[in-house]
């Protein structure tokens, strides 16, 4: 048996909850990742998992072994990764999951100079509104907008993004202008935008000195992802609550208009999200830092129009 082969197949196991889907992450046969796992035990002399036909759950002592292994697979990658980093320039495939807003406007128009620097590192870049599952689905890291609830994972916050609240000339015409928050609660109409994963809608936020709102507004349109949310307000289905640097163009050209510039919205933070067993590998390190210098240039946190 090799034993290292052995253990990281447990950890992927425990983490992505069946064997299949470990064997994909490892891109491994099935049948060797149970091989692997079945002599683990028998060197062990003790039962790791129980495994029924749809689920496979750790037992008291599996847990008590993934948590030491764990650390000592880190420990092995760090040691591997101060050997070989001064030597060798990042390389290896690196998964992603990124906002489609800032994917499309802000990352995938810079990856040529990412790759001219680092040409050995293959981005696989998942693209989505819907927050990945950073563990089961064997991700590396993400960008995530705003406060981070899930406090198990290691962040490092790289800026912050600024919303602004305006609607269509169209919209405007038919409707007027809202004046006063509470306006969009009642007479004016707003296009939702619900979490992909819960379908929970998000609420605009307002601040005005020392007064806080949060409001929802009526909506006739919802949607769950960043581009149909500024198509729907473009054609004047609703007032938007929308970060600056995706409205900024539509700004100047006129296709949107500023609404009750006296309230404005507090400031999301911008993270770089990774797991805290993972070793932070050098190409994880070179990719966090670029986007970090990537996103202070895009100045993300500027209410200028």
């Amino acid at each position: 048996m090799d034993q290292l082969a052995a253990m990281r197949s447990f950890v992927r196991v425990v983490e992505a909850g069946t064997f299949t889907r470990a064997a994909d992450l490892l891109e491994m046969p099935k049948p060797t990742v149970t091989k692997l796992i079945q002599g683990l035990e028998a060197h062990l002399n003790t039962k790791l998992l129980n495994r029924t036909t749809r689920s496979v759950t750790v037992t008291a002592d599996g847990a008590a072994y993934y948590e030491r292994v764990v650390r000592l697979l880190n420990d092995l990658d760090e040691i591997d990764g101060g050997m070989t980093v001064s030597q060798s320039k990042p390389k290896g495939k690196l998964r992603v999951d990124v906002p489609g807003s800032i994917a499309h406007l802000v990352i995938i128009p810079a990856l040529p100079a990412f790759h001219a620097a680092y040409p050995e590192i293959q981005l696989d870049l998942g693209v989505s509104d819907r927050r990945a599952d950073l563990l089961t689905e064997n991700v590396d890291c993400v960008v995530r907008v705003g406060e981070l609830s899930d406090t198990s994972l290691i962040a490092r916050r790289v800026g912050e993004m600024t919303t602004v609240t305006c609607a269509a000339p169209a919209y405007i015409a038919s409707h007027g202008a809202p004046t006063h928050p509470r306006d969009l609660e009642r007479e004016h109409q707003v296009v939702g935008f619900f979490t992909a994963r819960a379908g929970r809608s998000v609420p605009f936020n307002f601040v005005r000195g020392a007064e806080r709102l949060e409001i929802n507004g009526r909506c006739a349109v919802a949607v769950n992802e960043g581009k149909a949310y500024l198509l729907a307000g473009l054609v004047g289905l609703g007032v938007l609550q929308v970060p600056v640097f995706m409205a900024r163009c539509y700004l100047k050209s006129g296709e949107l208009v500023p609404v009750m510039p006296d309230w404005q919205s507090e400031a999301k933070p911008l993270h770089v999200v990774y797991p805290p067993n993972r070793h932070l590998s050098n190409k994880v390190r070179v990719f966090v830092d670029w986007v970090a210098g990537l996103f202070a240039r895009e100045d993300f946190g500027s209410q200028r129009l």
